[in-house]
């Protein structure tokens, strides 16, 4: 199997693979705007600074309020031009891929399409969440969209990167696959209780205790599944460095998100760093199985692809998946 993926109808191989690696050196920085547009609005929201702009999409009916500046409007303010500029980047994204097309994968348009559907529908809710006065099932909406988009430009990313696959990954996609699943589903959670106070209520007259419970016990599926992921990466005999690398992070990162949500969680969200650490984390650790899963994925299919057949289309056992 080639180091990357290579389109169906390349007019130059080496023109498409230069655009190749453009699109993901451009889908990577993405990335990273998206998971500081994710920190900023955390931050936004834990510093009460989400109606610091009564209005939408402007600020005080200017583009940059200058005369109503403060910490509170800067945080809304920001948010919202990291936003903007995240989609502008997505529109540049699906034009480039569109009209290089015939160049390029041709799943990586379609990819492009949905990058641009998601970040629409986020500004929707995003003006909603203004007009709605923060209404916690929309803020809630909101961020689990945010994670989505997140996902789609890491799934993007690491399908374009350069890999060579050691055909030893064996179940770990699905694991990992798993773990992520169980990880979103627990920021979900978290947003509840971040949109509803829940944290905060529960303790002050014990009500939405269910939704800060539903959050405690939704730590266990999702730490013993990613626990599982990296175990089983620990033991896997000569698996790619890169995947290693991944599982170490991933590692690194579960224990640092239990321990910021125990520091959160016994200071009642007094200390607003750690709280908009927590969540950033939290992306994070998502954004990192999703890229150990489509690396995995692509081990997978990479194995399947130079396994020999029988002439009846049967697949012939390979020296690697012998016993030593």
């Amino acid at each position: 199997m080639t180091d990357s993926v290579l389109p169906r109808h390349p007019e130059s191989a080496t023109e498409s693979s230069q655009l190749i690696q453009w699109i993901s050196r451009f889908v990577r920085r993405m990335a990273i705007a998206t998971l500081l547009l994710m920190a900023i609005g955390s931050a936004t929201r834990v510093m009460n600074a989400g109606l610091a702009c009564p209005d939408w999409p402007l600020c005080y009916g200017e583009l940059v309020p200058r005369q109503q500046m403060n910490l509170q409007v800067f945080l809304e303010w920001f948010h919202r031009l990291d936003a903007a500029l995240l989609g502008l980047s997505s529109l540049a994204l699906f034009g480039v891929t569109w009209w290089n097309r015939r160049r390029l994968p041709t799943w990586l348009p379609w990819s492009a399409t949905l990058v641009v559907g998601l970040i629409v529908f986020q500004g929707a809710l995003g003006g909603l969440t203004v007009t709605e006065l923060l209404r916690f099932d929309i803020v809630t909406a909101h961020l689990g969209t945010a994670l989505l988009y997140f996902t789609t430009l890491l799934v993007i990313r690491m399908a374009l990167v350069p890999y060579q696959g050691t055909g030893t990954v064996g179940q770990l996609p699905w694991f990992s696959l798993s773990a992520a699943v169980f990880v979103y589903a627990q920021s979900i959670l978290g947003a509840l209780v971040g949109s509803q106070w829940a944290l905060h209520q529960c303790f002050g007259a014990a009500q939405l205790c269910q939704v800060m419970n539903s959050h405690i016990a939704g730590v266990v599926p999702a730490s013993l599944a990613t626990i599982a992921t990296v175990w089983l990466a620990w033991r896997t005999p000569a698996l790619s460095p890169l995947l290693r690398q991944f599982a170490n992070w991933i590692a690194g990162l579960l224990v640092l998100q239990v321990a910021l949500g125990i520091a959160t969680f016994r200071l009642h969200l007094q200390v607003e760093p750690l709280t908009v650490a927590h969540q950033a984390i939290g992306a994070g650790l998502l954004g990192t199985l999703v890229a150990f899963t489509v690396l995995a994925l692509r081990d997978r299919a990479s194995t399947k692809a130079t396994e020999p057949t029988t002439s009846s289309g049967q697949s012939l056992p390979s020296a690697q998946s012998e016993p030593a």
